[in-house]
């Protein structure tokens, strides 16, 4: 599930300085990232949107469940408010910011370097405090909960000292736009129990209502994915309340770390923010998919956004995938194959093969590829299962070279044996190449022939699928900054 968090007094500022209604300015924001994701061809099963009725009623409906156990009260709450993070913090957590030209001092998160203010008021509070023990001991018995393992040591250090109960409301004077305490229309929920309670309001929660207890619609999730920023709210915050109702905890949260521009975080104010879907209309969508997965996917560092990186990147995959596809089935090359006639049965060829010779080292790559590349994304290893595959087109673009299937002195049966290990090679990397490139992976396996049904994961091995009818087509385009000039 994907979707927007619409509450909150982010919203109610930002739609107030537009002269709109808060619903309205959600729509849009909502329409935009429905539109950034079709773009980016990313699909969905549920795009959950915090101001749909079924989601006040869940967040409601928890919060009376909470307050039932007596795990909610009335308190006084100070601290530091940042209105961006929608989120207070502790003096350890913000730095000053001395006067400068035409600024006052100020006060920042330490984390997010957003402006903080000092804030005191009324307000309900969530007793925190009373899990710190039972989550401390949850992530301690599972270690795999929070990946990478930087993050789980932090959540576990969070967790090894006291921790403040949480404020749960904010003073409806104060905030407007979210939803109303039940019985104290004076109080707004706040927007992080708001939004948090968005993964159970989307898989049918409250499940009792139905007699169900929400396995037939997805919780507990094997993986909730969020940023580095957000964690302790999806690692404290969240599991707390789940304790509290008797529900199931998240099996694993991927924690990724940051997109840089010029290694400084991405601000409107210095003019650095890397706009997809600017990228996507100059590169494709596959390219800029695979510049991420590639750079991006190790999740435990921030890494930085780079133009002439994506440019590199797109050249790299051109290079490795599209080259190699025209090269192996020019004309020449598979009439060549034809002519010498092939074994039609890769398994024999790898069987047949010189074992001291390049095809016999492509097939036995390609052979061990699917169950390396499963491990890692198993694992969470993105960028390590794309590194593999990588280097399997990278080996087979090496046969190529070292055998020249082109050259007339190239005995018929080498070219053969060439032709058929290569197309396989491609096949295999095609299926695997699906959640990575799935526009230009459906090209390849389009062109090589391979049924609908054999692009799964059962079919990433050596011989298992089938290749039809071979099409040469052009599977990378030139980037449009750079077609005028080409």
């Amino acid at each position: 599930m994907t979707g927007t968090d619409e509450h909150g007094l982010k919203i109610q500022k930002a739609s107030r300085e537009k002269g709109m209604e808060p619903l309205a300015f959600c729509d849009e924001l909502s329409q935009y990232f429905r539109n950034l994701a079709s773009k980016a061809n990313i699909s969905y099963t549920r795009f959950s949107r915090t101001t749909e009725q079924d989601h006040i009623n869940a967040v409601q409906r928890l919060w009376r469940g909470l307050d039932a156990k007596g795990l909610i009260y009335k308190g006084s709450h100070e601290g530091w408010y940042s209105i961006s993070d929608e989120c207070f913090y502790t003096d350890k957590q913000v730095s000053r910011v001395p006067a400068a030209s035409g600024s006052e001092e100020h006060y920042i998160s330490s984390e997010t370097g957003t402006k903080v203010e000092w804030t005191h008021e009324e307000n309900y509070k969530f007793r925190l405090s009373a899990f710190r023990e039972s989550l401390l001991a949850h992530f301690q018995t599972h270690p795999e909960a929070i990946f990478p393992e930087q993050y789980h040591a932090e959540v576990i250090a969070t967790l090894s000292g006291p921790i403040d109960d949480l404020s749960v409301s904010r003073p409806s004077s104060r905030l407007s736009w979210g939803i109303p305490v039940p019985n104290d229309t004076e109080h707004t929920i706040y927007v992080w129990i708001d939004a948090l309670t968005v993964y159970l309001s989307a898989s049918g929660y409250p499940w009792s209502s139905a007699g169900g207890s929400g396995l037939g619609t997805g919780w507990p999730p094997n993986a909730q994915i969020i940023g580095k920023d957000i964690l302790r709210f999806h690692a404290i915050y969240l599991p707390a309340m789940l304790q509290a109702l008797g529900i199931p905890l998240t099996h694993q949260l991927l924690t990724h770390s940051h997109w840089t521009v010029d290694q400084r975080k991405m601000s409107k104010s210095l003019g650095n923010v890397a706009d997809p879907i600017e990228a996507i209309d100059e590169f494709g969508v596959d390219v800029v998919r695979y510049y991420l997965a590639r750079i991006g996917g190790k999740f435990k560092d921030d890494v930085d956004w780079s133009h002439s990186q994506v440019e590199k990147h797109a050249r790299e995959i051109t290079s490795l995938l599209g080259n190699l596809y025209m090269r192996i089935t020019s004309r020449k090359i598979k009439q060549r194959a034809e002519d010498a006639g092939l074994s039609g049965a890769v398994r024999t060829l790898a069987n047949s093969a010189d074992k001291n010779s390049s095809v016999h080292a492509l097939l036995t790559k390609t052979e061990s590829l699917r169950g390396a590349v499963q491990g890692k994304m198993d694992g969470l290893l993105i960028a390590d299962a794309l590194d593999d595959i990588i280097a399997a087109l990278a080996q087979a673009n090496q046969v190529m070279t070292e055998t020249a299937p082109w050259a007339p002195s190239t005995s018929p049966a080498t070219v053969a044996a060439v032709y058929e290990a290569t197309l396989e090679t491609l096949r295999v990397c095609g299926i695997l190449l699906q959640p990575f490139m799935p526009s230009k992976a459906e090209m390849l396996l389009d062109a090589l022939g391979v049924e609908p049904g054999q692009r799964t994961m059962e079919y990433a091995e050596l011989g298992k699928g089938a290749i039809g009818e071979v099409r040469s087509v052009r599977l990378f385009d030139v980037p449009k900054s750079k077609a005028g000039s080409e």
